[in-house]
């Protein structure tokens, strides 16, 4: 009998996540092997490529943005299925393109306005109305992340964006500041069904886990499930396409209660919601268990 073709797990950094991730697939029996994308090279021409990427499928939990798209990008034109895939991926590393995907599909969002210079910037932030926040296109973790209260702090960032190198920087994302009450949400959505969410409490208006933020459990409410399922939805790409996906939603409350989805990530980091939930949801499990085409229960 045929051996199947390995598993392919895309990283480029082996943090808590993916070592649970590969215990549980070695508890399970998936054969997969560890691809660091800093080595991985292909041969567009003279030869079949798929030959030369002999996966059955592929997870990413590549860190780097550029190197998650592009690594996933050529697993698909060898046939290789991908979770997530290059579409969900560059969905989800672009505020804009996401923003736009998630009004598309009626998903509430802050309000958020986009310059394509710094020069237009100002005009940006008073159309979305002070205060607000101003975020790179591309990043992570809440870098270079700005909290604007005013036209003159506006016009301070404003001339420190104009002076970074990167065309990319110049283009300047506002998003309504929702006055959320020192928490914010995340809900980790697998195959289209949420396995479980956390508060995320700090000090600062910042609330990543990375920045030290504080994980607490939270109720998966039917109205917290509905919302983070359609803006999976919104962002995994064609039709059909959110129940190949593991994607972490991220949310906001004001203080009304209702809620607004910030941002999807797409190589969504566990560890502080295992710790808020004291490992009684195993999100490395649910992973597993999805490629193997098991539906995901919280």
């Amino acid at each position: 009998m045929r051996t199947p073709p390995p598993l392919a797990v895309l990283a480029s950094r082996v943090r808590t996540e993916e070592k649970r991730i590969f215990a549980a697939l070695d508890q399970r029996g998936i054969s997969y092997v560890h691809v660091d994308t800093r080595r991985l090279s292909a041969t567009l021409t003279g030869g079949p490529w798929a030959a030369a990427a002999p996966y059955g499928a592929a997870l990413s939990r590549e860190i780097s943005q550029t190197r998650a798209l592009y690594a996933v990008r050529l697993l698909e034109a060898a046939g290789v299925p991908t979770v997530n895939t290059a579409e969900a991926i560059a969905t989800c590393g672009d505020k804009l393109l996401s923003t736009i995907a998630l009004e598309r599909a009626g998903v509430r969002t802050p309000r958020t306005a986009v310059a394509l210079t710094p020069e237009a910037g100002l005009a940006a932030m008073e159309q979305v109305g002070y205060p607000v926040v101003v975020k790179p296109v591309v990043g992570s973790w809440g870098r270079l992340a700005a909290l604007v209260r005013d036209p003159e702090t506006a016009r301070t960032v404003l001339e420190h964006r104009a002076a970074l190198s990167s065309p990319q920087q110049h283009v300047i994302y506002v998003q309504e500041l929702i006055s959320k009450p020192g928490r914010d949400i995340r809900v980790i959505v697998i195959g289209g069904l949420a396995l479980g969410a956390i508060y995320r409490r700090a000090a600062d208006w910042r609330t990543n886990v990375a920045r030290n933020a504080v994980a607490e459990p939270c109720p998966l409410t039917p109205e917290l499930t509905s919302i983070a399922a359609a803006a999976a939805a919104a962002v995994a790409g064609p039709a059909g396409s959110a129940a190949g996906a593991v994607l972490g939603v991220d949310l906001a409350e004001d203080p009304e209660g209702r809620l607004y989805v910030l941002e999807v990530n797409h190589t969504v980091e566990f560890q502080g919601f295992q710790t808020a939930h004291q490992d009684r949801l195993d999100v490395a499990g649910a992973i597993a268990d999805h490629l193997l085409g098991q539906p995901v229960s919280a």
